[in-house]
């Protein structure tokens, strides 16, 4: 016999063994229930038949001798849902079982189901992936995949995208160096250059969370929800060939569309299409944008839609309705009980009653021939029409009968000027004035008064009338509102006695400044004041005497409004006026969070770093600014929003004066960055209004102005 040699392993007999000869072992150690059912098992071996034998043992009589019966440590429950096959007829009770008989000592049966479960590796998430692409390529729908292998058709659909991944990554994922949630989160496009592009980027960061791979990978493209998405539709855009990433591991709220560029286009086009049917309405013209600027109506009239005249028909049976509706009303008022007949009947008459107020509204023709329609995308992708519009070159103009500037002056050749020198030209309830000669006589008839006189005394007049009105305040309130009403609602209204001059700034350079919700309710007011208001301003004077108080104070306090100015511009340094805004402020009890500001993530990213940092202290404290300080700049503005969200915190512009601002950043030697500019190396310089006036104090009165005008994220 060779030295040391090796003892050969003989392997365990395999048998048929009948059904009814085996037994269910209660040395096999699983007991809790997991994973497929035994329903489930069963209808799995119904169709593919038993894949794996039983592990059986002898059952040993009182000497040791086998009894022809075998208890089933390992395999239980495959022996069980071979039972369900029985007790439905489709097996029979002694049918062969395939099985590996173990007659051995060397083992417990205990220890062979230990084995049996405990050394089973659990098939790879990987290859069940590539598992089900292959039979997907054989011609299965997840639908059937699906019910072969007992889970839902949207859990097939997600390992065939998680399969359609880069190879480069899944070699990856193969060797764990890339986590399942990266990988679910790169199946968001079906891009492998861009995959890969992403990965070579965040590989050596420290930043590989799935939410910023997602982020990556979407950077380019258009949310559903974004208005241009919704109003163009999905169907729309794919039928144009367009693309939608879609998540199937996360709410994605329709997904993104990754055509930018058709995305507009597509938009351009119906917006197009809509502004052309419009304009067949009568318009002069019409114009489309996905968005206007704030105040791109400035220096406009605007004409509104009147309800259609009332027919005699009409007006007699509106008449009649409305006699029935009050004696009805007053029978009602005068009963002591409630009568549900007659409260019925009060419905029905005023139901008619609101139909024939509730008349269509139409614009007249030829107010249509010379006024536009603007046309542009609501917040909800719904198409938002603005018609009525007239511009200052379309306006028609009355014939003056003003004589042409050559032909002015009398038979005696006059020029019409009306210099004091001369004093030729001046008019006075429509009569000439004054010669400046001095001369008294008095061959040609009476002559006018000299100008230097009538200066004279209409300088008295106005004297008179400013103490007069001084005496009146509620009449010098209607001649104020009347000056203001005349310059903010009347393009080319006629100058007023009360040298009052309103100036309102648009900044439509402010992106976004139309969709806030103080843009929104100014609009509104205004409008609802325009169609009150009549359309003529020599009327304007009669309708601001009968409004009632109330009202005209209201009406007083939007034209004075347009007019605030609390801008600061770094070429316009209006330190008093200014310091005057915050004044106001304070003395409207104003607050911005109170009037529904909040840091949004556009906002943080427009700041530096150091800034974004700064807000999460003074809002939160530095603990919580520690928790985003190693942070790129872009993550670190979503993370701050979150952490600042109920914060009631506001950078210093929107702080009044006075508030308790912290110190601020430290500032670079050259003045910090404009936003664009390198965000990581210097902090911006504070606004003009926060920065030391450093002119020096003459103690002389300063002149009026008159220039112009949430916590962190969970693991995604």
């Amino acid at each position: 016999m060779a030295k040391n040699a090796i003892q050969k392993i003989a392997m365990n007999a395999a048998e048929n063994i009948p059904y009814d000869k085996l037994t269910l072992s209660q040395k096999n150690v699983r007991r809790i229930k997991d994973g497929v059912s035994i329903e489930q098992l069963a209808e799995d071996i119904g169709r593919r038949k038993l894949i794996q034998s039983l592990n059986v043992r002898p059952v040993l009589g009182g000497e040791g001798e086998e009894t022809g019966t075998f208890e089933v440590p390992a395999g239980g429950r495959r022996y069980l849902a071979l039972g369900i096959l029985i007790k439905q007829k489709r097996l029979a009770k002694n049918e062969p079982i395939p099985c590996i008989v173990n007659r051995g000592q060397e083992t417990s049966a205990e220890e062979d189901s230990l084995a049996e479960n405990l050394r089973r590796a659990d098939l790879h998430p990987l290859d069940q992936f590539r598992a089900f692409k292959t039979l997907s390529d054989q011609g299965l729908d997840p639908e059937e995949i699906g019910a072969r292998f007992f889970v839902s058709p949207a859990t097939v659909r997600q390992r065939l995208r998680l399969a359609s991944v880069s190879p480069k990554l899944l070699d990856l994922y193969e060797k764990d160096e890339i986590r399942l949630e990266q990988i679910m989160a790169f199946s968001i496009t079906d891009d492998h250059a861009r995959q890969e592009q992403v990965w070579e980027r965040i590989s050596s960061s420290h930043m590989q969370e799935p939410y910023y791979i997602r982020r990556l990978l979407t950077e380019t493209t258009v949310r559903a929800d974004d208005r241009r998405a919704v109003y163009v539709g999905a169907e729309g855009y794919e039928a144009a060939g367009g693309v939608i990433l879609r998540d199937l591991f996360e709410q994605d709220a329709g997904g993104w569309f990754q055509d930018a560029a058709l995305l507009e286009q597509l938009v351009f086009d119906k917006l197009k299409v809509d502004a052309e049917a419009i304009r067949a309405g009568g318009w002069k013209w019409v114009e489309a944008a996905i968005s206007f600027p704030y105040g791109h109506t400035s220096g406009m009239r605007r004409i509104y839609a009147e309800a259609q005249e009332l027919s005699a028909e009409e007006i007699e049976r509106y008449d009649a309705l409305k006699a029935e509706y009050d004696k009805l009303d007053a029978d009602y008022a005068r009963a002591e009980d409630a009568d549900e007949t007659i409260e019925a009947k009060l419905d029905q008459l005023g139901a008619e009653l609101d139909a024939i107020d509730d008349r269509p509204q139409s614009y007249d023709s030829a107010q249509k021939a010379i006024a536009g329609v603007f046309v542009t995308l609501a917040a909800n992708g719904k198409l938002q029409v603005d018609a009525g519009f007239v511009r200052s070159e379309d306006e028609p103009r009355a014939e003056t009968g003003d004589v042409d500037e050559g032909e002015e002056g009398g038979a005696d050749g006059g020029t019409g000027s009306n210099d004091d020198d001369d004093g030729e030209g001046v008019v006075v309830n429509g009569k000439p004035v004054g010669d400046g000669s001095g001369d008294d006589g008095e061959d040609d008839g009476i002559k006018p008064l000299p100008d230097r006189l009538v200066f004279d005394l209409t300088a008295q007049r106005t004297l008179a009338l400013r103490n007069a009105l001084a005496g009146d305040v509620d009449m010098a309130i209607v001649a104020a509102l009347h000056a203001f009403v005349l310059q903010v609602f009347y393009r080319f209204a006629p100058d007023t006695c009360l040298e009052i001059s309103l100036k309102s700034g648009s900044f439509s350079q402010v992106d976004g400044l139309a969709e806030t919700s103080w843009a929104k309710e100014i609009a509104e007011r205004h409008e609802a004041w325009d169609r009150d208001l009549p359309d003529e301003a020599e009327g304007l004077w009669d309708f601001l005497l009968g409004l009632d108080e109330a009202s005209r104070k209201a009406l007083f306090a939007h034209c004075v409004s347009l007019t605030l100015n609390a801008v600061v511009e770094p070429w316009n340094r209006r330190a008093k006026a200014l310091e005057h805004a915050d004044v106001l402020g304070r003395s409207l009890q104003f607050d911005m969070v109170d009037a529904g500001w909040t840091p949004t993530v556009e906002f943080l990213g427009r700041l530096t770093k150091a800034r974004i940092l700064q807000a999460v202290r003074e809002a939160r404290g530095a603990d919580s600014a520690q928790l985003i300080d190693h942070m790129k700049k872009d993550i670190m503005a979503r993370e701050a929003a979150r952490l600042l969200e109920g914060s009631n915190w506001l950078p210093e512009p929107l702080r009044l004066s006075g508030d308790g601002t912290s110190e601020p950043v430290d500032q670079s030697a050259d003045g910090g960055t404009l936003a664009g500019d390198d965000p990581d190396e210097t902090v911006s310089d504070l606004p003009a209004f926060l920065e030391t006036d450093a002119r020096p104090s003459t103690g002389e009165p300063v002149a009026k102005d008159g220039d112009e005008n949430d916590q962190l994220h969970a693991a995604e």
